[in-house]
């Protein structure tokens, strides 16, 4: 890519749980010129967690300061933490001529959204409720009434998936890989206004199975586990 290319941003949402850490660090080995947005938060490292690796740790009063200097695209408290993407990511990869990959929860993306209406937004949710719940268990990092209140978000977050444009069920993990691969891609080549190889087409064919207008059937039974109320869907 060149310096003058306008970043393609990637809004990537998904109850904690759902693997889309593990997505994340796969394709951004997987696809050149993707650069990744590293939000910042005021909660304190979990585990192995690593300053400017998973997070960018701050003190509260050190992300008041940024809010009030206009630092942040969107910026929001969770759970009594504060998180935001910093607007020097963006500016950051417009600079290198790369795209710009940005994981952020619901309430985020619709900022982002509001600000970047070309951004491409992909929502990955757990197969079921009971998947979900295992995952977290799994991960043995929370307290049980953390894990309750992770579940009743999600609830609420997975209700929100007609907001965006892919839907990405993350299942198998391998083929979820190659869907959140082929998205990225498809939308870098779609825009780019060149003839498609064949190969290319494949992968457009792929990721179009991901799109929100084909999802419905695969969504309603997963919403059903979760006992969240079906939106009324814009098909």
């Amino acid at each position: 890519m060149n310096p003058s290319h306008k970043p393609l941003v990637y809004i990537i949402s998904a109850p904690s749980g759902s693997g889309k850490s593990t997505l994340v660090n796969k394709l951004l080995k997987q696809v050149p010129d993707l650069d990744f947005s590293i939000s910042y938060t005021t909660r304190a490292p979990r585990g192995s967690e690593q300053n400017g690796k998973q997070y960018h740790f701050v003190s509260r009063e050190e992300f008041e300061q940024m809010i009030r200097a206009g630092e942040f695209l969107e910026h929001a408290n969770v759970f009594g933490n504060y998180y935001g993407t910093a607007r020097r990511f963006l500016q950051e990869a417009e600079q290198r001529g790369h795209d710009l990959l940005l994981d952020i929860d619901v309430q985020g993306a619709e900022l982002i959204e509001a600000k970047l209406p070309d951004a491409v937004s992909i929502f990955v949710l757990p197969p079921d409720r009971q998947t979900l719940e295992w995952r977290l268990r799994k991960r043995s990092e929370d307290a049980e009434e953390v894990i309750q209140r992770r579940l009743v978000t999600a609830t609420r977050e997975i209700a929100n998936y007609d907001k965006y444009n892919y839907i990405l069920i993350n299942d198998k993990l391998e083929e979820s890989i190659e869907s959140l691969r082929a998205i990225v891609l498809a939308e870098r080549w779609c825009r780019s206004g060149r003839p498609l190889s064949e190969d290319e087409k494949t992968v457009v064919n792929l990721a179009s199975r991901c799109r929100l207008a084909r999802a419905k059937d695969r969504v309603q039974p997963i919403l059903a586990s979760f006992g969240a109320a079906v939106p009324s869907a814009r098909f």
